[in-house]
């Protein structure tokens, strides 16, 4: 491994400038105080709150609710074409239950929960902790109730405790979706009788609690968590929802610097820097001692997103306008380094069910300055273009070409830059940007999964605002159906036909995940774009 450069070739990496923060985080943690129990990473992006149901939990915090929380199963773990390693949606595993049985019908799901399993407290695991849990999903409102209700797990009396160890799950008709939407990250089970203990007449689900104390079973507890700082993970030596982690503790701190984030990883300071800018993923994985890994993100796509609450965006020939503007080769070389995959330029023919797939618009100003004038708004307008400081290495790049493009066709646009921490309240809970970049990836894999998210009225990800009944319809008709359901294909392909004339998102590519490790390995993708520490481990000899 090599972790010695001179300082004036890390004052390079650096932009020739270390802030107060990063000397401090260079003094507190070298890399001979990692050690072999101690893993370092560090993450440009803010943990929010350790609770997952709290409303406006940002995308960050998700990873607390995969390493500190257990559910019942999970997907197993594949080797991808590069030799990383990957989720398999195709197989579920056991992590609290033990084994699990679906009716002939497919109507009803029994799980036998593991007799061993303890939460922190070292009390046992029950079927009501699970019943509980299940019932806070679906009744805190929100991105956890829409989620459980994809995969048809709607109410608190479709769920039942047989016993200390049987636990039950009623659906009101069989869904393709039901199981794999249990080892999602949102149907955790907490510790029930703490949280109990720490609710109110106002607060029956212990929201306030569990937003700073997380009450589970899963291989790590929260040792410290400074907001805006660090996160310390601290193993669960009693874990039995899968093969004990390595790390003993596991630091995430928050560098927000990527130019910082390079220098540590390459000095060997941390052990990994997460969800690292696609120019260091492509310079860095030509550095020895660093191994970068770089994921094609499944159902993802960058998109621009005109909200149709602002009345020019009612237009559709502007939306059209806007699409024929955008630079969307510029765009994919100065954000995204050319890695990933291009989502313009597509047939106008759909024939098939991919997705994502390419959209039929390319850069063309003559078609973009004929809709402006077919438009109500041939003079132009202002409008504010709104990015996520948390995600600025490719959202920034991205607004200055949106901002130079519309230009010309008569859109003024102002670059409106919101910190992370914020950025899921404005833009997609109170869903009041005007026109904005945004990263959604469907966790399950599958289209009408995604437009299930994406494209369906007040859900989460539909921060366009966007409604059309056709589509809600179709969305509704293909959600639970096998994908080899006669009537599926056909939907789908009417959906995708949809998506692209209403232009309620305009694709510009499918990103990849890129993360880079010196001195660590068994690093895992998941669908969620979050870190999994569970499965890291210490370079072997």
């Amino acid at each position: 491994m090599t972790t010695e450069i001179s300082r004036r070739h890390f004052l390079k990496g650096t932009g020739g400038v270390l802030g107060a923060a990063a000397l401090s985080f260079l003094r507190v943690l070298p890399a001979a105080a990692a050690g072999s129990d101690v893993m370092v990473v560090a993450t440009g992006q803010t943990i929010n709150s350790l609770d997952l149901h709290r409303t406006g939990t940002n995308r960050a915090s998700y990873q607390v609710s995969v390493n500190c929380y257990d559910r019942l199963v999970g997907f197993g773990t594949k080797t991808t074409e590069d030799g990383g390693l990957s989720y398999d949606y195709s197989e579920i595993v056991p992590e609290l239950a033990e084994s699990w049985e679906v009716s002939e019908d497919g109507m009803v799901l029994t799980f036998k929960l593991k007799s061993d399993a303890t939460f922190w407290d070292g009390r046992k695991v029950t079927a009501q902790d699970v019943k509980w849990s299940f019932d806070r999903s679906v009744m805190v409102g929100g991105f956890p109730t829409v989620q459980m209700k994809a995969g048809g797990l709607e109410r608190p009396d479709q769920f039942e405790a047989v016993d200390e160890e049987t636990f039950v799950v009623k659906l009101d008709r069989p869904s393709k979706l039901s199981l794999p939407d249990l080892a999602v990250p949102v149907p955790f089970i907490i510790n029930s009788e703490l949280a109990l203990e720490n609710a109110t007449d106002a607060d029956p689900w212990a929201m306030e609690y569990l937003h700073t104390t997380p009450a589970g079973s899963g291989a790590y507890k929260v040792a410290t968590w400074q907001p805006g700082q660090q996160l310390v993970y601290e193993r669960n030596d009693a874990w039995v929802g899968g093969p004990l982690p390595a790390y003993q503790r596991v630091v995430v701190r928050e560098v927000p610097s990527p130019a910082t984030r390079r220098a540590l990883i390459e000095r060997g300071d941390i052990q990994m820097s997460f969800d690292i800018p696609d120019k260091d993923a492509a310079e860095l994985d030509a550095k020895e001692g660093v191994t970068v890994y770089s994921t094609p993100i499944e159902n993802c796509i960058h998109c621009l997103c005109p909200n149709t609450n602002f009345e020019p965006f009612q237009d559709a020939d502007v939306r059209k306008a806007l699409a024929y503007a955008i630079p969307y080769e510029q765009i994919f070389q100065a954000a995204a380094y050319g890695r990933g995959a291009p989502m313009w330029g597509g047939d106008s023919v759909i024939d098939d069910t991919a997705w994502p797939r390419k959209s039929p618009y390319m850069t063309d100003l003559t078609k973009a300055r004929e809709h402006m004038e077919k438009s109500g708004y041939a003079e132009g307008f202002e409008v504010p273009l709104s990015i996520s400081l948390d995600l600025s290495d490719w959202m920034e790049p991205t607004a200055l070409l949106l901002q130079e493009a519309f230009n010309t066709i008569g859109i003024r646009t102002q670059i409106e830059k919101i910190p992370g921490a914020n950025w899921r309240t404005a833009a997609l809970v109170e869903k009041r940007l005007p026109l904005h970049l945004e990263n959604f990836g469907g966790w399950l894999n599958t289209p009408d999964y995604y437009f299930y998210w994406a494209y369906k009225e007040g859900h989460l990800f539909n921060s366009s605002n966007y409604a059309n009944p056709e589509m809600e319809k179709l969305v509704d008709d293909t959600l639970h159906i096998p994908m080899d359901d006669p009537a599926y294909a056909p939907a789908v392909k009417r959906m995708f036909e949809l998506a692209f004339e209403d232009l309620p998102r305009i694709p510009l590519w499918q990103p990849a995940l890129s993360v880079a490790m010196n001195g660590a390995e068994g690093y895992e993708f998941w669908f969620h774009r979050q870190l999994d520490v569970r499965p890291l481990a210490p370079v072997t000899a």
